[in-house]
Parts: structure tokens; sequence; C-alpha cells
């Protein structure tokens, strides 16, 4: 039986880790729920894997696109046992099976995930730069994304960065909020990326 995708991602939202409720994407289907997970470099990136393990447990195909400062903080391997697949981290890489891979893996997934999402990628999301994989596969995406800032609280709040995340909400972008709690850096405030202990609620 096949769901809307505000259906799916709302009756799914306690293993998503996030709240999808109120997302206005009801007229795309998820058959075969294909996912592909981003994550950019910063120290959140850890976090990645428990989103990732998530969305595997409802039910999702996921597939990982890391950037290269990401690889700094986690090794592609760990999500390459964790999927079975391939990770894409340099579409020129003498290891990668497909060159082109940015339009071919952008076109065959039903939801882009973003997460963590760092101030630099927010801003070059939100400028059409695709200067490594991960903004390449954005720029080519025709499924919803969702992206979930992660930085300090002072970036976060820098007006940079608020046109940033304006911009991209206004071109379709869900953008899940930060959380409020301590940073890596020891200052507190938003910016944390939501923690699935706080975030994982299911929607009514």
């Amino acid at each position: 039986m096949s769901l809307s995708f505000q259906h799916y991602c709302a009756s799914k939202s306690a293993v998503l880790h996030f709240n999808f409720k109120g997302l206005d994407v009801s007229n795309q289907e998820i058959l075969k729920r294909q996912v592909a997970l981003g994550v950019s470099g910063g120290i959140a990136a850890y976090k990645s894997i428990e989103v990732l393990r998530g969305l595997q447990r409802a039910g999702c195909d996921v597939r990982v696109a890391m950037t290269r400062h990401a690889c700094e903080f986690i090794q592609p391997l760990t999500f390459r046992a964790l999927t079975g697949t391939y990770v894409l981290v340099d579409d020129y890489a003498p290891d990668n099976p497909d060159p082109i891979a940015h339009i071919t893996f952008s076109q065959t997934i039903d939801l882009f995930i973003i997460a963590p999402a760092t101030a630099n990628i927010l801003a070059k999301m939100a400028n059409g730069i695709a200067d490594d994989f991960l903004t390449s596969t954005y720029l080519a995406c025709t499924a919803p994304v969702i992206v979930a800032p992660a930085m300090n609280t002072t970036m976060w709040h820098h007006p940079a960065t608020q046109r940033n995340v304006q911009r991209l909400k206004e071109a379709g972008v869900h953008i899940i909020e930060p959380d409020e709690g301590e940073m890596a850096c020891g200052t507190i405030g938003p910016g944390r990326l939501s923690a699935p202990e706080q975030d994982c609620r299911e929607s009514p």
C-alpha cells in the first residue's frame, strides 16, 4: 500500500528522529522510499549514524553522501558497513563506480536529508554553488529536501546564515530548526543537531 509522503513522514517521525508534521509535500508518493543522507563536516556528524539507523528502521533504503570535511569526523567505512553500499564523497574518486554519480544518485531518490548541515553547506546551497558531491547532488535533485542545521550559536544567529536559511525555505527546502543546548565549544544556545531522545515524537 502506497502512502503520501506527508503521511509517511508523520507516521514514522519517531524513528526518523525528526518531527515531520506539517511538511507540505502530500502529493508525492513514496513507493520504495529511497533516501539519500548527506553528511557535512561538523562535530555533529557522528549523530548522522543514528539518523541513518532510524531511517532504516522506518523501512527506507538509504545511501550516504559525505563532504570531504565530514570524513575528518567520521569515516565513510562506517556508513558503508551499515548500508552495504558505496559511500559517495567525490565523483572523480578512482574507486567510484559511477563517474556522474551526482546525476544518477539524485534522480533515483525519493527524499534527500542533509544532517548535519553546516553554515558552509547552507551558504553553498542557498547560492547555487556546486563545488563538491553533496552540493552538486542538491542542485540535480528533484525529490523533497530536508536540512537539519548544526553549528555554533553565534554562527546560527548571524544575519548571513539566517538569510541563507530563508532563501532555502523560499526554494522549497524544509528546515528542521536546531535544538538549544550546550555546544561542543561550550556556548549555550540554539545550534545543536536535534537529539533523537528529544525529537523522537509521534505525530498525532
